[in-house]
């Protein structure tokens, strides 16, 4: 194979590829422009030769493609820009109909120095990476459906028992960490099972979806959390909230019930309406309490609640904890 002939077929391969190639010389000008950077570009190959590529693309200047080029031709660095922070760096666009949007092609950009004949030049290439960028948005996307469908309760769209397990313990870790409090109220929606019973599951659903979405309104904080804890049990964490707080929680929420005047003529006690227990626990910086004592003292309050005659607030005794 003559030179003539591997020139043609290297020039053949250059115009073929998939991928953009830009060589500059010393001195910035361009000296070589294939036919994809012609194609997404909008620039013709003989109006790129022999120009500035920073006067021909004006707005790389200052970036960091400017200064990858510089490093190549003045240090003979080899540079890979981060897609992260360089998604779109130069105009191409992946056809006409995303060019009228305004919709670049997000792009891999490898800066290389060669030498040719003795003198240094720059090796620009440029991938398309959209379609892998489309793929890894999806995967994120699924990620996090997948992450809200582990941590969510599937009928009230509240958190579940396993999103509940993870931040208590983590509050609890940071209120005794910090010398802080922690308080927790367990809710009992009362007599659930009659009502399930005598208006069916649907409407026993519906119930609960009512009462959790009432509940979830008046937690303003992002720190707090409503989570479904089992059947017709609900779990309210607030951090940094002492007894007396937690107590003041307990009684908007359980008016908050009361004013959904929720019809339960199945009720065993006097309300003909749907009601709720409620049982809260404070964890005090002076104790030294795990997770399970918490619970079991806000659960030991919901049961006292509940022998008492339902449809109302009962605090656990410190010495719970």
């Amino acid at each position: 194979m003559t030179d003539t002939v591997r020139l043609e077929l290297l020039e053949s391969v250059l115009e073929a590829v998939s991928v953009g190639t830009i060589v500059l010389d010393a001195a910035g000008r361009v000296v070589l422009w294939n036919k994809w950077m012609s194609r997404h570009s909008g620039c013709a190959t003989h109006e790129a030769l022999g120009s500035d590529l920073f006067e021909l693309l004006p707005e790389l200047r200052g970036t960091r493609v400017h200064a990858a080029v510089t490093q190549a031709l003045q240090n003979n660095f080899s540079s890979l820009l981060s897609q992260t922070l360089n998604r779109s760096p130069f105009p191409l666009f992946s056809n006409p109909a995303a060019q009228a949007r305004g919709e670049r092609m997000q792009q891999a950009v490898a800066v290389t120095p060669l030498t040719v004949a003795g003198a240094r030049h720059c090796l620009i290439q440029l991938s398309d990476v959209s379609l892998a960028a489309g793929r890894e948005k999806l995967l994120r996307e699924q990620t996090e459906l997948l992450r809200m469908q582990t941590f969510s309760d599937g009928l009230t769209g509240i958190a579940n028992r396993r999103a509940f397990d993870v931040a208590i313990d983590r509050e609890v870790r940071r209120a005794k960490r910090g010398g802080g409090k922690v308080s927790l109220l367990m809710i009992d929606i009362d007599y659930f099972k009659p009502y399930n019973d005598h208006y069916g599951h649907q409407q026993g659903d519906q119930c609960l979806i009512q009462v959790s979405s009432a509940l979830q309104a008046l937690l303003q904080r992002s720190v707090d959390m409503l989570a479904r804890y089992g059947g017709e049990e609900f779990a309210v964490i607030l951090p940094d909230n002492d007894l007396q707080q937690a107590m003041q929680m307990a009684r908007t929420l359980h008016a908050r019930v009361l004013a959904l005047a929720l019809p339960h003529e199945y009720a065993g006690g006097p309300a003909k309406q749907v009601t709720v227990s409620i049982g809260v626990a404070t964890l005090a910086t002076d104790r030294h309490a795990e997770v399970p004592a918490l619970i079991g003292a806000a659960d030991h309050a919901l049961y006292d609640a509940k022998r008492q005659g339902r449809n109302r607030i009962v605090a656990a005794p410190p010495e719970l904890l």
